[in-house]
């Protein structure tokens, strides 16, 4: 098998019992109840499809989207405030933008996205200890 760079981009929506993706270049469509597993049954999924081309993918080969409602409702813990704070943002369009109110331009998406990636790089570098 050789390995390609090929990007597989897969829209991600929520479900009642997990999660599901698709794309919307490729017949690829799978499941998953957690992240981590649908990324992993996306993975199989989509060499599967490339098999009869003796490809192999790797998770750096597929790209997830999701929707700023859909997003927002899985990581509740992802305070809208506080991000819009954190990012200079006025709370109430990024509001907007989370209810579907508004659709943010690529400019404001890239600022948004660069703002959660920075908090979950803040929150990877913590530790946590118990003081008595």
């Amino acid at each position: 098998m050789k390995s390609t760079n090929k990007k597989i981009k897969l829209i991600v929506e929520k479900t009642d019992t997990g999660f599901s993706a698709f794309s919307n270049d490729y017949p690829i469509f799978t499941t998953g109840k957690t992240i981590p597993e649908l990324t992993n049954n996306a993975l199989e999924a989509a060499n599967l499809y490339f098999e009869d081309n003796n490809v192999n993918l790797i998770h750096e080969n597929i790209t997830f989207e999701v929707d700023f409602k859909q997003f927002f409702q899985y990581y509740k813990i992802l305070n809208s405030k506080f991000l819009a704070y954190k990012i200079g943002m006025n709370p109430t369009l990024l509001s907007q933008y989370i209810r579907g109110h508004k659709k943010p331009s690529e400019k404001q998406k890239e600022k948004i996205l660069s703002g959660i990636h920075q908090i979950g790089k803040e929150l990877s570098e913590i530790n946590l200890i118990h003081r008595q």
